[in-house]
Order: structure tokens, then C-alpha cells, then sequence
């Protein structure tokens, strides 16, 4: 599908403005970036850092939520990369990248990306605190 632009899980640092080239176009006037980024907080208990693992058909699923995507918002091209490995606070953990015609169907073509992928992705987190504790996260 031509309106798919970058797709995959990686072990190296996102580079946003690469996966938003891959779909920016003369057509589209609305171009809406996510970036989920690594916080030094979770549930008020200080994160040092983060650790993704994911499951082997994880850029599988990666692919197929952005063709999920465009499919439900036809207007739309879509991009979206999740980060695997061991981030520090501040890294990027996902980028997500929607472009449209219209910023509206931009919106909310990008909140679609954000919310399926967390409901689908194998991925687990594992959360380092400051206290030297850790907890794993579960995935999809």
C-alpha cells in the first residue's frame, strides 16, 4: 500500500524526521507527529531508564497496524517505528507519524495509531526505578 511509509521495531535510536519523510507528499497539509518518549516517572515512583523486548513477529505486527490504520482512515498515509533495547530517560521509545489533507483526519489517525498499537504490539517493558527495583510490564 502506497500510503504506508516506514514500519518496524529497532534496536538503534528513531531518527523522527526520517520516518516523516516517508510519507510527507505535495498532497498533504497536515502532517502529526507522536513521540513517545522514555519519562523519569511512573505511578510516582522514580524511572532510571527502560528495557523493550519483544516478540520475533513484533515489525510484523508494527506493519500491519499502519495498514489497519490507513485502511480505517483512507485520507491518511501512515508511519509508525517502536524502539526495542535498553532506552535512558528522554529517549524516544515510538515515533508514529500520520500525514493528511486535512489536519482533523490527522488527529485522529494518529491517536488510532497510538492506541492499536499498544493493544496489539508484543512488546514488554521492563521499568529500572531509582530505589534499584524493577517491574515488568506486559504487552498485547
Amino acid at each position: 500500500m502506497d500510503r504506508i511509509g516506514l514500519t518496524g521495531v529497532q534496536d538503534t535510536p528513531l531518527d523522527t524526521a526520517a520516518i516523516a519523510d516517508s510519507i510527507r507528499n505535495d498532497a498533504a497539509g497536515a502532517l502529526v507527529v507522536f513521540e513517545g518518549i522514555v519519562r523519569n516517572h511512573d505511578a510516582g515512583r522514580g524511572v532510571t531508564g527502560i528495557e523493550y523486548s519483544c516478540h520475533p513477529s513484533a515489525a510484523e505486527v508494527v506493519a500491519d497496524v499502519a495498514a489497519e490504520v490507513a485502511e480505517r482512515h483512507p485520507e491518511c498515509r501512515v508511519a509508525v517505528v517502536h524502539r526495542v533495547g535498553e532506552l535512558a530517560i528522554g529517549e524516544l521509545a515510538m515515533v508514529a507519524v500520520v500525514a493528511s489533507p486535512h489536519r482533523s483526519a490527522s488527529f485522529a489517525a494518529i491517536s488510532d495509531v497510538v492506541d492499536t498499537i499498544k493493544d496489539k504490539l508484543p512488546v514488554w517493558k521492563r521499568q529500572l526505578f531509582t530505589d534499584g527495583t524493577d517491574e515488568w510490564v506486559g504487552s498485547a
